[in-house]
């Protein structure tokens, strides 16, 4: 249970951490993806801050078990809304959002089940 609860946390956190990184950096994908689902740009950058906040708090977890569960819980609300904003557009590009908010849902379960 340990072994999976670190390599779904660590591989959430690089996830998002590098999620983050092409946000904050401006990067062109972010920007397309957000003119895409019809997001003003200007929260570019406060997606990017909050994708790095939740990286950090499943890193965090380790330390304080409290605090990673509740950022793997954010980021879950966060792709949860990724999703939707998917949806709302009519873009059938699913698997990033799914394969993030698959991770983030893992690293919550593994983080309450093991600190149970």
């Amino acid at each position: 249970m340990f072994a999976a609860y670190v390599t779904v946390t660590i591989i959430g956190a690089v996830f998002t951490g590098a999620a983050a990184v092409f946000y904050l950096i401006g990067h062109d994908f972010p920007k397309t993806q957000a003119d895409m689902k019809r997001v003003p740009r200007s929260w570019v950058p406060r997606l990017g801050w909050c994708l790095a906040a939740g990286s950090l708090g499943l890193l965090a977890g380790f330390a304080v078990p409290l605090l990673g569960a509740l950022a793997a819980a954010g980021l879950i609300l966060y792709f949860v809304g990724a999703f939707i904003a998917h949806l709302r557009v009519g873009s059938r590009q699913l698997v990033g959002p799914a394969v993030f908010l698959t991770t983030s849902i893992a690293a919550f379960v593994l983080n309450l089940s093991y600190h149970a």
